[in-house]
């Protein structure tokens, strides 16, 4: 696959995946959803890469979430069987599923889709422009259930779904949401430190590792996704676009 939305880089055993549509802080449309699960399959297809790092272009933000004005142009173009058919809602279980730990070195903020993408990453190296909002109860819609509670346990992980409240740097830290936090200046630097040392260990034990500790989750991760997506599929589908964001839509425009 040609990349357009993403940049793909390989260094001392390390794949390096960069969201790359700064100018919307990193929003997560159809196209760069789809290379960005290209190209975490293509690294755990690779022998010669140990770890993944996930990473936003810019300061200011790891990811906004998905791509709203694709949604609201979507919700008006398609049926809602359209839309189920063109989108493959496995990527997101098949990321976190992947069989090489991957990384999220948080450069700036990751909201709605971009929470629910980094919760679903085995570790996150934060800075002091990371923050965390796990957006969906605001808006009406569903997610994280499956991601959030295996990462900072059920309490905070109800806490941070009901409220969809702001969470920065040092309160993702302290929660567990964060594995370090460092100056930015320090940010790739400590994420590559612990991707190298990750990628130079012994490939079957690192992907053993990770692979009996999904299968030892109560459920079982993939269990887990698919009780979610089965009910916002059959008892209560998202807000469209519309209605989900209209402050949003306010502000930037018809």
């Amino acid at each position: 696959m040609t990349y357009e939305h993403i940049l793909l880089d390989r260094q001392d055993g390390v794949g390096i995946v960069t969201l790359n549509r700064p100018d919307v802080l990193n929003a997560m449309n159809r196209k760069l959803s789809a290379e960005l699960a290209d190209a975490v399959k293509t690294l755990d297809a690779d022998d010669g890469i140990g770890c993944i790092v996930i990473t936003g272009a810019g300061e200011r933000a790891f990811s906004a979430g998905g791509d709203i004005h694709e949604q609201r142009s979507d919700d008006r173009l398609y049926t809602q069987e359209q839309l189920d058919a063109m989108s493959d809602p496995r990527r997101s279980y098949e990321i976190s599923a992947s069989r090489k730990p991957i990384i999220g070195m948080m450069n700036g903020l990751a909201y709605g889709g971009a929470a629910v993408l980094s919760s679903s990453l085995d570790m996150r190296i934060g800075c002091e422009g990371t923050k965390f909002r796990f957006l969906a109860a605001a808006y009406g819609r569903i997610n994280s259930t499956w991601t959030l509670p295996n990462q900072v346990g059920w309490p905070m992980a109800k806490e941070l779904l009901f409220s969809a409240r702001v969470v920065e740097a040092e309160e993702a830290y302290r929660i567990g949401l964060l594995n370090h936090l460092v100056p930015r200046a320090e940010l790739r630097t400590k994420t590559m430190w612990l991707a190298k040392m990750i990628a130079g260990n012994h490939l079957g034990a690192v992907t053993g590792i990770k692979s009996l500790l999904l299968q030892q989750l109560g459920e079982g991760l993939e269990g887990q996704w698919a009780a979610e997506k089965n009910y916002t599929t059959h008892v209560m589908r998202g807000a469209k676009a519309e209605d989900a964001f209209p402050e949003f839509i306010a502000r930037k425009g018809r």
